[in-house]
């Protein structure tokens, strides 16, 4: 049954193919021209005074919109981020060693994992202490 309906659909797709009259037979003709609907549109819009979409003035100001937007800035920050490490991984001169002692120069070592033990750790540790007692 499948192979049968296969069949005639493609079959119908290769008449529409090579024969578009067959597919002008079901077509309407259109009462207007678009040049005449953009005009109708236009006429219509300029004489009642009405913004053409409304702006961001009009819209009062609340968290869900202020996050949304945060959230939207974050994913393009994260996402250029990305493409420009990868970039600059394809296409500055050199090999992962030569940066690997740039960065360790720069003396960020003891500093950024003092940080991470103990401001960043205990709070992610607590959260997934909290999460797990909540689930159980």
């Amino acid at each position: 049954m499948a192979v049968v309906l296969l069949r005639h659909v493609g079959r119908h797709c290769l008449r529409a193919h090579f024969s578009p009259q067959l597919c002008i037979r079901n077509a309407v003709p259109l009462g207007t021209t678009a040049e005449e609907e953009m005009e109708r549109f236009w006429n219509k819009n300029t004489g009642s005074n009405c913004p053409i979409s409304p702006h961001i003035t009009i819209y009062s100001w609340s968290l869900p919109m202020a996050m949304s937007i945060c959230h939207h800035g974050t994913g393009i920050a994260l996402s250029a981020g990305v493409f420009l490490f990868g970039m600059s991984a394809l296409l500055l001169p050199g090999n992962f060693e030569s940066y690997l002692e740039c960065m360790k120069s720069l003396c960020l070592g003891p500093a950024l994992i003092h940080t991470a033990k103990f401001a960043l750790i205990p709070q992610l540790y607590q959260s997934g202490v909290v999460v797990l007692v909540l689930t159980v």
